[in-house]
């Protein structure tokens, strides 16, 4: 059974990953949905006022709805556990004591945190990941089949939300708090790398674990398996990429990332080898790993390269989708001994979470000079993304396992056919990061695909699109599989398809046909000399709105407001002719 269309309103810290999957979710199933970011109890309640919902849906918060809210409208909780579980660490704590099966909870607001009545549910089998990558993927799917489910039982009027049972205390479910600093400590000496790997994946993204590195304080950040390279327990021993890889009692881990504790950094997450500095790695060997080499065992790596059937794959595994100058030029060496290959089909792949999101904000907000680092980072997303276009020999295929934003997007367009797992949702603007104009020849990629008024359309709406909604926006050529993995294995097998398909030589000369008429129309090079005319104020202009922007989200500098361009009840005010008592559901 379908839910009939309602007037939702979203209540959430931040427009995070899951929000924007359920935004993407329940606006495809006919509702409206508004969205306010939970500031404090007065604007709670004035968007409540201007919205007048059917419900009020939190996705994402970091604190309780105020009564004067719940108590007049039905809202529900997006809980990342199971039925019962309660506190702000759900997943921390999922990862930390190896669960097998984890879940989402729609519950709905009420005087104890988390221990209203229940909705819905829905489970899962844990993977051996990190939070982040869990609840982009396993508690995005599993949230959005829970809610889908809550909004059918709201159109059954027989049905009657579940009751927690009461504990003796009169307290129901089982509360667990926040984990403490204490209870993440590593003990390099005794603690095996599998342990290691729990405990820092349970704490990534937020908060990460505090250490110390070569006498420096830290915390740590994305953490991958070594199983070849040994050395002293705690020891930093290898360096790769900007990684850092420590030995523990039985093995190795990588650590891609660190954020500095009182080092001058601020609170920026950074490449491990960026914070601790030439001096107190002297004497750490750089072991790098060639983007063709075929390893046996667990390691880590930024790049990738294989071949198979015919076809040439490109994995770039880029930290929270970010690709800093010096990555994209690695990237598109790789690219180029790729096409160096007798592949006649190329794939990029990408990373497992995120394709790609454009320009390195970190790495640019850390450097003395960010116009310059900006300027020079474009740059290098653009010499790749010409030669993506310029693969002329080759069938090129953007295989999107993850999301992907700004100038990611457009370098996925840069292919011939662009595909996408279901779940994945699209940024395909700039003007969120203060008006930034953009480039990555998005003014020849999105009009060839979306024509000129659907591209405008596109890039003034500054809303995510789901897989869906791209699809028929023309920026995706197909949307398939179950799931990220499922996806992943059926991209193997439809381009072999195209390699044995009789008619890819008259798909090659089309496509050579195409880009030297493009050419003869507009060179690409006017295309990228007139976005970087734009990009050049955004940059070194009078605006500072793209570096006060730029320092807001990498410092993670609380809202003061919802952007209009979210808050729908904020630019229409209080719908006409709705009855100013918003529906309430016991």
């Amino acid at each position: 059974m379908l839910a009939a269309a309602m007037r939702i309103l979203f209540l959430t810290h931040s427009f995070n990953s899951l929000s924007q999957r359920l935004f993407v979710e329940l606006r495809r199933l006919g509702h409206e949905i508004s969205i306010e970011f939970d500031i404090n109890d007065r604007v709670t309640e004035e968007a409540v006022a201007l919205c007048r919902p059917d419900l009020v849906i939190a996705p994402f918060l970091k604190r309780a709805i105020p009564e004067s809210v719940w108590r007049q409208t039905l809202c529900w909780i997006v809980h990342p556990g199971p039925v019962g579980d309660r506190g702000p660490a759900a997943l921390d704590w999922a990862i930390e004591e190896d669960a097998a099966q984890w879940g989402v909870t729609v519950l709905q607001a009420d005087a104890q945190m988390d221990a209203g009545d229940v909705w819905a549910s829905a489970g899962f089998p844990m993977r051996a990941g990190s939070k982040s990558s869990l609840y982009r993927r396993e508690v995005a799917d599993a949230a959005v089949r829970a809610v889908t489910l809550a909004l059918e039982r709201l159109q059954d009027p027989d049905f009657r939300p579940a009751a927690l049972p009461e504990n003796p205390d009169g307290s129901r479910g089982r509360w667990r708090p926040a984990i403490k600093a204490a209870q993440r400590r590593i003990d390099w000496g005794n603690d095996s790398a599998a342990g290691v790997l729990r405990r820092l994946r349970a704490a990534d993204g937020f908060p990460g674990v505090r250490d110390e590195i070569l006498g420096l304080p830290v915390r740590l950040f994305n953490a991958w398996p070594e199983s070849s390279l040994r050395g002293e327990p705690g020891a930093v021993i290898a360096t790769r990429d900007g990684a850092i890889c420590r030995a523990t009692r039985d093995a190795a881990v990588w650590i891609t990332h660190l954020r500095g504790i009182g080092s001058g950094q601020g609170d920026l997450k950074l490449p491990a080898v960026q914070v601790l500095g030439a001096d107190r790695l002297n004497g750490v060997p750089e072991i790098p790993l060639d983007p063709f080499a075929v390893v046996g065992g667990d390691t880590w790596r930024e790049i990738e390269c294989r071949t198979a059937g015919g076809v040439g794959y490109l994995s770039f595994e880029f930290h929270n989708g970010a690709m800093s100058t010096e990555q994209c030029r690695r990237l598109l060496a790789a690219w180029e001994r790729l096409r160096q290959t007798s592949a006649r089909v190329l794939v990029l792949l990408g990373g497992s979470d995120f394709w790609s999101n454009g320009i390195h904000l970190h790495r640019i907000e850390a450097e003395a000079t960010p116009a310059d680092a900006s300027w020079d980072n474009i740059e290098a997303m653009n010499d790749l993304t010409r030669a993506i276009i310029e693969t002329d020999d080759r069938l090129v295929i953007a295989a999107l396992r993850g999301n992907a934003g700004a100038g990611g997007v457009f370098l996925a367009l840069a292919a011939d056919e662009v595909w996408a797992a279901p779940g994945v949702v699209l940024n395909p603007h700039y003007k969120n990061m203060g008006n930034l104009y953009g480039s990555e020849y998005w003014t020849y990629l999105l009009p060839r695909r979306a024509g000129v008024d659907g591209a405008r359309i596109i890039m003034g709406n500054r809303l995510p699109l789901g897989a869906p909604e791209a699809l028929q926006a023309g920026l995706l050529d197909a949307v398939f599989g179950s799931d990220a993995a499922d996806f992943a294995e059926r991209v193997s097998l439809r381009a072999e398809d195209l390699v044995a398909a009789p008619d890819l030589p008259d798909r090659l000369q089309a496509k050579q046909a195409r880009r030297r008429q493009d050419e003869a129309r507009r060179p690409l090079a006017d295309y990228r000399e007139e976005e970087m005319r734009h990009m050049r104020l955004n940059f070194f202009g009078f605006d500072p709105s793209y570096h006060v922007a730029r320092y807001n989200f990498v410092h993670r500098v609380p809202q003061s407001r919802t952007p209009l361009h979210l808050a729908l009840h904020r630019r229409i005010g209080a719908a006409g002719g709705k009855d100013a008592t918003a529906r309430t559901r016991t």
